[in-house]
């Protein structure tokens, strides 16, 4: 059951950010090939890092399932696009909920080939971030995870969590995947509406 809701939850957080990816590249006026690039740095690049620094298998070369997916949320995508008006919160949105998803995929497989909690939860940070900062170089931009934003922040919170409902709580695995995501979108969300950052340095 848990594989299982790793699985779902991997493939949701492959949708939103290749969704984010999307949005990203239609915003910058990208033609459908530059965008389905675009869609697939963003919701592959954190875990290839991830796989590429636990020295296994990188996910998305099993089978084709993640190149389907990142396909269909592309064209959806660009579908979407003609009634969508506002980017910036859609990709925000979608940018959100893909940093939770996949900061909680990267845990769990960081643990399954044994890191200990806190590489665990910097492979997790990794998995979350590192598509959105390809995503961003990409188009031209300062990635979020070097702006004064906090983005990265939310992910070790999240990973911090995770852990403390895992050793102190008799929570199923499905809530404590809930409750993670739900911290670290929560965390981004708030940080937005309430203008929470970092001081610059200097």
């Amino acid at each position: 059951m848990t594989d299982q809701l790793s699985y779902i939850i991997e493939l949701a957080g492959t949708v939103a950010f290749a969704m984010s990816g999307s949005f990203a590249a239609i915003q910058h006026r990208l033609d459908p090939f530059g965008v389905l690039i675009i869609a697939f740095a963003t919701a592959v690049g954190g875990g290839t890092v991830r796989d590429l620094l636990l020295d296994v298998p990188v996910f998305w070369m099993k089978d084709n399932t993640t190149f389907i997916v990142i396909l269909c949320a592309a064209i959806l995508t660009m579908i979407f696009k003609s009634i969508e008006k506002n980017f910036k919160v859609t990709l925000f949105m979608f940018d959100t909920l893909g940093l939770g998803m996949f900061t909680v995929i990267g845990i769990e497989k960081a643990i399954y080939f044994g890191a200990n909690p806190m590489i665990a939860i910097t492979l997790g940070t990794i998995t979350g971030c590192f598509g959105g900062v390809l995503r961003d170089i990409l188009v031209n931009r300062i990635p979020l995870l070097l702006r004064r934003e906090i983005y990265a922040t939310a992910c070790i919170s999240g990973g911090v969590l995770y852990f403390l409902l895992q050793y102190a709580t008799s929570l199923n695995q499905s809530l404590i995947h809930l409750f993670t995501v739900l911290l670290i979108v929560g965390i981004r969300l708030a940080a937005v509406k309430f203008s929470w950052h970092f001081k610059p340095v200097g």
